[in-house]
């Protein structure tokens, strides 16, 4: 999934980006929480609705040239589902776009101090 999230991030950036990976821990919803986040393009509205059903792709030329199928996010959005996690998208256009996902924490019987 992160990998996934990461190599979009990177093939549909703006050329000299960046990319940022975050993690952290919601301790009181017993959560954890991941972001892949870029200064890229940004998606438009219209199609940040659709971005996680098979087969769409924001941008079919581009996505011809890198090779998408247009099935990664819909297999992302599946498997973080199935493992108890939700996943979001923030995004502006011309300004990045950041894709959020949370899973339920393992538990743990250490501390750290």
């Amino acid at each position: 999934m992160l990998a996934n999230l990461v190599d979009n991030a990177i093939k549909y950036g703006r050329p000299g980006g960046s990319v940022r990976v975050e993690g952290r821990a919601i301790p009181d919803a017993g959560r954890v929480e991941l972001a892949v986040v870029d200064d890229g393009p940004g998606i438009p509205p219209e199609a940040a609705e659709r971005v996680f059903e098979r087969f769409y792709r924001v941008d079919t030329a581009r996505s011809r040239e890198q090779g998408g199928t247009g099935l990664g996010l819909s297999i992302v959005k599946h498997i973080i589902q199935a493992h108890g996690g939700e996943v979001r998208l923030e995004t502006a256009v011309g300004k990045g776009s950041t894709f959020r996902f949370t899973l339920p924490a393992a538990e743990s019987d250490t501390t750290v101090d």
